[in-house]
């Protein structure tokens, strides 16, 4: 008998059998909404207003210059829950991370700085154990307790309703995962397209079919709240609270609280694109770097996890370890399979045409139910994902799973080769394993959510004003009059609480511009008109941007405006009235002088 077809035979039952078990989480979602009953992977739901648990937001930062500014300015714009703080987890010879923090911290009361003990990078989980314990620091200096840890990455947007969605599970759950989600890129982009492909099939199917198995629920390290009571006990047990050697420790979390008994929820996805509760962030773009992180997640997640957990649990858990260990070897088949498909297809149609025998011909009905069989259960598989595709980033962008899929079995199948060569390399040496970081990118303004928080959400949040007390000024406020005008005018804010408010609440930076080293010609890069129209400056060109200022709250359609009097990307910062005054001073004396003096 040809070896083609009895290879060809073999690779098909052993692509039924993987099938088979991808089908498995399929079917345990499709039973559970047949029965129509609430289990453990099933939100509580509710809208219930709750009492808001103090929450830290834990960020590890290394090499995040160029995002973490525009990651804390944009989240603490649209974030609706008030009793959180964010914790910046920086390096001592990252100096350029460690600056921006800094300022951040000072510019907002809820951001706070942990500094490494040891220079960088060592790894996410030891940069997590020197926040945990600033975290500690700040509540004896404070005497506040966190009663909730969040976990985010520098790049990350936040939902503006996670926080609360984290605070109402927390009443049943002591770990709720908010599910993450890629941010859409064009159709061309194949690599990023991937991580939309597989997150969104991920997330529907295989995270809530673990809670409804009654197996552990494992962290995606964004998006996860913790109760303070599981992190105090694990720094007790081992003296600890995240394992530093370990490559995937928000897997490697996830597990413990399973076996230590505490319940754990996955929030299920609800609503559609930009309205379901998710972290969305860009993952990599690039296939070299796809390779990098999907290895880390291999090496951790099925390497380390093995050695490390072993098969220990239950039937549940222990088929959940298979499922998330199984790639090792299901990657590199995928990719064969893809070879032999590619190569059948070409060979098919040289026989045609040479009118000889096709390679995998046969006429072994064992061989050809195979295949049919396998055929059908990928159509299904293929079928699935485009439908959880479709879902959540629309059917055009759908249509493209097929294609993307083969690209996205080379990309596994390289990782799952570097993982076991890395794996075997380090244990050969007998060193720890490398700490293989993301590159992380952030979205532009313009691309970034508008659901902001109200400016009086923010002045209370502040505790400029009492809820009690804006309500009575804003009965009081006259019609077609601006709310930030009338509390300069009253005298119940300064100009410098208000232009941080505005900050908070808009996501833009405040700055203070040194007018000592203005250019009038960098002032003239604008129309005259069109500063005066809008109530904007240029001020500085920088690392190829114009930044203009001003003391409002510009909308979409003012910077679009701007933008047709400039080939330079535009960048705008706030200012207070009476500063935007003297920059109007320092360039135009003769006219804005009047103005300052009678300021």
């Amino acid at each position: 008998m040809p070896i083609l077809p009895v290879l060809l035979g073999l690779l098909a039952a052993l692509l039924l059998f993987s099938g088979i078990d991808d089908f498995i989480p399929v079917l345990m979602c499709f039973l559970h909404r047949i029965r129509g009953r609430k289990s453990a992977g099933a939100s509580s739901g509710g809208s219930v207003d709750l009492p808001e648990r103090r929450i830290a937001i834990f960020v590890p930062c290394w090499m995040e210059y160029g995002v973490i500014a525009n990651m804390v300015r944009h989240n603490l714009s649209v974030i609706k829950y008030r009793n959180f703080d964010f914790f910046l987890g920086v390096y001592p010879n990252d100096e350029k991370t460690w600056t921006v923090a800094t300022e951040l911290s000072r510019s907002y009361r809820n951001v706070h700085v942990a500094v490494c003990a040891r220079p960088g990078p060592t790894s996410k989980a030891d940069c997590l154990n020197n926040i945990f314990q600033r975290m500690v620091e700040l509540e004896s200096e404070l005497d506040c307790y966190f009663d909730t840890v969040v976990l985010h990455d520098a790049e990350d947007l936040v939902h503006p309703d996670a926080l609360a969605t984290i605070n109402r599970e927390r009443e049943r759950y002591a770990m709720v995962q908010i599910p993450v989600l890629p941010l859409p890129t064009p159709f061309t982009e194949f690599t990023h397209a991937i991580y939309c492909d597989e997150f969104a099939e991920f997330q529907t199917i295989d995270m809530r079919a673990r809670g409804f198995s009654g197996s552990f629920v494992p962290s995606n390290g964004v998006g996860t709240g913790f109760a303070r009571a599981i992190l105090d006990r694990l720094g007790e047990e081992r003296g600890i609270v995240f394992d530093p050697v370990s490559l995937t420790e928000d897997y490697e979390i996830g597990v413990y609280i399973h076996r230590a008994g505490y319940p754990q929820i996955f929030v299920p996805l609800r609503g559609t694109n930009r309205n379901i509760v998710a972290t969305r962030e860009y993952f990599p773009r690039r296939m070299g770097s796809a390779v990098r992180q999907r290895s880390r997640w291999v090496t951790g997640i099925a390497l380390q996890g093995w050695e490390r957990d072993g098969w220990r649990g239950k039937f549940a858990v222990k088929y959940w370890f298979w499922r998330d260990r199984k790639g090792v070897a299901a990657n590199p088949l995928g990719l064969l399979t893809n070879i032999l498909f590619v190569y059948g297809i070409i060979d098919f149609a040289q026989s045609a045409a040479q009118h000889r025998t096709w390679a995998f011909a046969t006429n072994n009905p064992a061989i050809m139910r195979l295949c049919f069989l396998t055929f059908l259960l990928q159509c299904f598989r293929i079928a699935l994902r485009m439908a959880c595709v479709a879902r959540i980033y629309g059917v055009p962008f759908a249509l493209g799973v097929p294609l993307r899929t083969l690209h996205g079995n080379l990309i596994n199948c390289s990782a799952s080769f570097r993982a076991v060569y890395s794996y075997l390399h380090a244990k050969r040496n007998r060193r720890q394993l490398a700490w293989l970081k993301t590159d992380h990118a952030y979205p532009t303004r313009t691309a970034l959510p508008t659901q902001r928080r109200e400016l009086p959400d923010v002045i209370v949040s502040s505790g400029l004003v009492s809820e009690g007390d804006l309500v009575a000024l804003q009965c009081q406020l006259p019609e077609q009059h601006e709310l930030e005008d009338f509390l300069l005018a009253h005298r119940l804010v300064s100009e410098d609480e208000l232009c941080h408010a505005l900050s908070v609440q808009s996501g833009l930076p405040v700055t203070k511009v040194d007018l000592e080293a203005l250019n009038p010609r960098v002032a003239q890069s604008l129309p005259a008109r069109a500063q005066k129209d809008f109530n904007v400056v240029p001020y500085r060109i920088e690392r190829g941007q114009l930044l203009i200022a001003g003391p409002r709250v510009p909308s979409p359609g003012v910077l679009d405006e701007l933008k047709k009097f400039s080939q330079l990307p535009i960048e705008f910062h706030l200012v207070t009235r009476k500063h935007f005054r003297e920059i109007q001073a320092a360039l135009q004396p003769q006219e804005a002088m009047a103005l300052l003096v009678a300021d």
